[in-house]
C-alpha cells in the first residue's frame, strides 16, 4: 500500500486554484512613499492598504521606534510570563485600556493569535459560539478549534442570531462579531446584538481591527461610536497594524477576562512578546490617532467624495460608510482583469476572490487612507470609468 503524498495533494489544490483563476500571487514593494508604492520598477498609487490614517510612515513613530531600540535594543527575549514584559508594554496596555475605555488590556503579538487564544481561554467543548458568517477567518477558527459547536447566522441578521442563541437555552454561549467587516466594509448591528445578548445571557465579543482609530469621537471604534461600553461588550479585540500603523493586537475588557487570558490564553503564554520598541511606537500612535482628529474628518470626506463619483458612474459599490469600498464585480477573472488595467494606469488595487468571499462576489477592494487627496480619488474615478465594457460599470451588483 503506498502512502498519499501531502505534498502532491497540495501542489494539485495550487494547481486547481490556478486554473480557476484564483492563485495568489507573493509580489515584493520595493519602497512606500506615502500613498505610493514602488513596485517592479513602478511607482503605483495605491488604493489597497489598511494605513487608514496615514501613521505607518509618520516620523513621531519612527523617532519613539529608534529611541526604544537604542535603549533596549530588537527583540524582547522571552515571552511576557518569562522577562519579555517591558515597561514599553506595560505603558501601551495601560494607554489602551483607557482610549477603549476598558479596566485593562492584554497585547498579542497578532489579531489572528488574539482571537484564537481568547476563544480557546473562555470557551470548551460543547459550549455555543455564535458568529456573523462575514466574521473574520480567525474568529471562524479559534470557535473552531476551541470545540465549541459553532452556528453562523446570516449577515448582521439578528433575528437569525437570536435563532440560534434560542436553540441551546441552557449552554454556555459567546457571540462574536467584526465590528467593521473587512471585506464589505460596513458596520455590525452592535447596539442590537448587544441587547440580544443581554436578553440571552450570552457573552458578547466584538473583532474592531478595522474600527480601532477610524470610529468614534477619539478614534475609540465602532462599539464606542454605537454608545456601548465594557458591560455591553466584556471582550474588545482590536489590532495595531491598521490604523495605528504599527503591528500587533490587544484584548481589552475587565480585569477578570485579563486575568484568565494571562492564566490560560494559549497564544500569550507560550509566545515571545513583541519588540519593546514597537510597543514604543504603538504607544505614539495612539496618541496621534486620539489629539489628530483631522485624519478621521480628512478620511470621511474622501469616502463621501468617492461614493457620490462612483455613484455618479453607476460603479457598483457595496454599501460601506468605512474606508473599505468594495467595488463588486463578481467572477474572479474580471476582477483579475480590473486589477491588471488598473496597474497599467498606474494604480495598485487587490482583486477579493473566493474562498476569501464568496462564489460570485469577487471584488475590488478599495480602501481610502488620510495620505490620499482629493485629486487621488479623482484619478481613481476616472481610471475605473475608463475601464474596457464589462468592467465595474457594467458587472452585476
Amino acid at each position: 500500500m503506498t502512502r498519499p503524498s501531502l505534498t502532491d495533494r497540495l501542489a494539485r489544490h495550487s494547481a486547481e486554484r490556478a486554473q480557476a483563476g484564483l492563485r495568489r500571487r507573493l509580489r515584493t514593494v520595493d519602497r512606500v512613499s506615502g500613498a505610493w508604492v514602488e513596485r517592479d520598477g513602478r511607482r503605483l498609487l495605491a488604493f489597497c492598504s489598511n494605513d487608514y490614517l496615514g501613521l505607518a510612515q509618520h516620523p513621531g513613530l519612527v523617532a519613539a521606534l529608534k529611541r526604544a531600540a537604542d535603549a533596549d535594543g530588537v527583540g524582547s527575549g522571552s515571552a511576557h510570563l518569562i522577562c519579555g514584559h517591558r515597561s514599553a508594554h506595560a505603558a501601551l496596555e495601560e494607554e489602551l485600556a483607557e482610549w477603549t475605555g476598558r479596566e485593562r488590556a492584554l497585547l498579542f503579538s497578532t489579531g489572528y493569535m488574539a482571537n484564537l487564544g481568547v476563544m480557546q481561554a473562555l470557551l470548551q467543548r460543547d459550549d455555543l459560539c455564535v458568529q456573523d458568517k462575514l466574521n473574520h477567518a480567525c474568529l471562524l477558527d479559534g470557535a473552531q478549534l476551541a470545540g465549541a459547536e459553532l452556528k453562523r447566522y446570516p449577515h448582521a441578521d439578528v433575528a437569525a442570531a437570536a435563532r440560534q442563541l434560542d436553540s441551546r437555552p441552557d449552554a454556555a454561549a459567546l457571540l462574536a462579531t467584526d465590528g467593521v467587516f473587512s471585506m464589505d466594509g460596513d458596520i455590525a448591528p452592535l447596539s442590537e446584538l448587544a441587547a440580544l445578548c443581554r436578553r440571552a445571557g450570552a457573552t458578547f465579543m466584538v473583532d474592531d481591527a478595522h474600527g480601532l482609530g477610524v470610529l468614534g469621537q477619539r478614534g475609540e471604534g465602532s462599539v464606542a461610536q454605537a454608545g456601548l461600553g465594557q458591560d455591553e461588550v466584556p471582550v474588545l479585540m482590536a489590532t495595531l497594524g491598521k490604523a495605528l500603523g504599527c503591528s500587533g493586537a490587544f484584548v481589552a475588557g475587565p480585569a477578570a477576562l485579563i486575568d484568565g487570558l494571562v492564566q490560560s490564553a494559549r497564544t500569550y503564554i507560550y509566545t515571545t512578546a513583541m519588540p519593546p520598541a514597537l510597543a514604543a511606537a504603538t504607544l505614539a500612535a495612539t496618541r496621534l490617532a486620539q489629539s489628530e482628529g483631522w485624519r478621521r474628518d480628512k478620511l470621511d470626506a474622501l469616502v463621501a467624495r468617492f461614493r457620490e463619483g462612483a455613484a455618479q458612474l453607476g460603479l457598483p459599490l457595496m454599501p460601506s460608510p468605512t474606508a473599505i469600498q468594495p467595488l463588486l464585480l463578481g467572477d474572479a477573472q474580471a476582477a483579475l482583469d480590473a486589477a491588471e488595467a488598473l496597474e497599467r494606469q498606474g494604480f495598485l488595487l487587490t482583486p477579493i476572490r473566493p474562498p476569501t468571499v464568496p462564489q460570485g462576489k469577487a471584488r475590488l477592494r478599495i480602501t481610502l487612507s488620510a495620505l490620499h487627496e482629493e485629486a487621488d480619488v479623482d484619478r481613481l474615478l476616472e481610471a475605473l470609468a475608463r475601464l474596457p465594457a464589462g468592467g465595474p460599470a457594467g458587472a452585476p451588483v
